[in-house]
């Protein structure tokens, strides 16, 4: 359980939180006694969170063991369903890939992971299963790079300070210093590449997605199995589409943000219609 000194803070909540991210692929089914040392909970605590989730059906109880329900998505869904980011992006990364035969994705930053928010694949060599909502080390890829070189000094020392939770260990992590320079090179020529650092054969270029204030948002890369694609044909032909891609996804998303919307935070068609002479 994480530490803090705010009153406000519902501990009761972070515990059952903390028990859904304990799931995964590596723990999708376990029993009370797994479900408390992957949430670092207490026996007790966990079984009365478990009832909890159960009775609101993110949980299912079978044979002792406990699974994760289809409604856990809802969760999730919220977020992408009230930010509109893949309606959004969906037709431009449909397009990229259409033009670069190769996957492509769309991830934020949280904490020192990036998480896949959007994504088009094609069927290919891989050696990494990506769905959105994957989790990786931000300082290992592409679109984590992109991310971490739009951020202040300051914030980004706490974010390399914050553990990763995404449980992947990468091919070849860079030192501090390897890393600081390579987001210095990043903020001098706007993209970032990545070859082989996450994972044996998996390389990417990535680009920022801005809001209309000109704040780096979210990342778009194009990702190649090594055997497949040179980092010759990455830089050299995919990432001008890339970049393309990126603006066009970035005017789009300023064009969101500017809607005029009511006090509820729903469209407000009638401000958005000129008025009739």
């Amino acid at each position: 359980m994480r530490a803090t000194s705010n009153p406000d803070f519902i501990e009761a909540l972070a515990r059952g939180l903390d028990v859904i991210r304990g799931f995964g692929t590596v723990h999708r089914q376990m029993t009370l006694t797994e479900v408390a040392e992957a949430a670092g909970l207490a026996r007790p605590t966990a079984r009365r969170v478990l009832i909890t989730l159960a009775e609101l059906g993110y949980v299912r109880a079978e044979g002792g063991s406990f699974t994760l329900t289809t409604r856990v998505l809802e969760l999730g869904m919220a977020y992408v369903a009230s930010s509109n980011l893949w309606d959004l992006t969906r037709p431009h990364l449909r397009d990229l890939v259409a033009e670069t035969r190769e996957s492509c994705s769309i991830a934020q930053l949280d904490g020192s992971d990036i998480v896949y928010v959007a994504r088009v694949a094609v069927p290919k060599l891989v050696t990494l299963s990506v769905t959105v909502g994957t989790r990786f080390p931000a300082a290992v890829t592409s679109l984590g790079k992109v991310l971490l070189a739009s951020l202040p000094q300051e914030a980004l020392e706490d974010v390399l300070a914050t553990p990763s939770r995404s449980g992947v260990t990468p091919a070849a992590e860079p030192s501090r210093a390897d890393l600081e320079r390579e987001l210095r090179e990043i903020r001098a020529r706007g993209w970032a590449v990545t070859d082989q650092q996450l994972a044996t054969a998996v390389r990417s270029v990535a680009a920022p997605i801005r809001n209309g204030d000109g704040v780096v948002v979210a990342a778009v890369n194009v990702n190649a199995h090594a055997l497949e694609t040179s980092l010759e044909v990455l830089v050299d032909e995919h990432l001008p589409r890339l970049l393309r891609t990126a603006s066009a996804i970035s005017a789009d998303w300023a064009l969101w943000d500017s809607r005029p919307v009511d006090e509820s935070g729903r469209p407000n068609l009638v401000a958005a219609t000129p008025a009739q002479p």
